[in-house]
């Protein structure tokens, strides 16, 4: 079995700082492409950042300059760092993965999401 764990978000208030990560975990061959979505009250969940394998990164424009998206390899780990934030940051923060996991003999291809972590932003 394969999935992702997200380690708690938290409280921050306005202009403050938060660092969530996600770990991937069981026989994982590669992952592909890492990413991270949140999804506020009553609205659709929608993409913040992403990273490939390589390293590349692409954020969407109210997160510029403001969050970090990484990842170890190694650790078959991803990150986001969160700084300077708003009110309107506040949702549940979920991270994704696309990856290569081994079944047996064979190699399948897995789109996954981790169980989502809450992050508050608020005075």
């Amino acid at each position: 079995q394969v999935q992702l764990v997200e380690p708690g978000g938290g409280l921050v208030q306005p202009g403050g700082s938060l660092r969530l990560s996600c770990a991937a975990f069981g026989s994982i061959f590669k992952i592909n492409v890492m990413g991270w979505y949140r999804q506020a009250p009553g609205k659709q969940r929608d993409v913040v950042a992403a990273i490939t394998s390589d390293g590349s990164t692409n954020y969407i424009d109210s997160v510029k300059g403001r969050f970090t998206i990484s990842r170890d390899n190694a650790k078959n780990t991803e990150y986001l760092q969160m700084n300077t934030l708003k009110p309107a940051g506040a949702a549940v923060y979920y991270c994704s993965a696309v990856l290569v996991y081994t079944s047996g003999s064979t190699y399948r291809c897995l789109g996954i999401w981790g169980q989502g972590t809450l992050v508050t932003v608020s005075s």
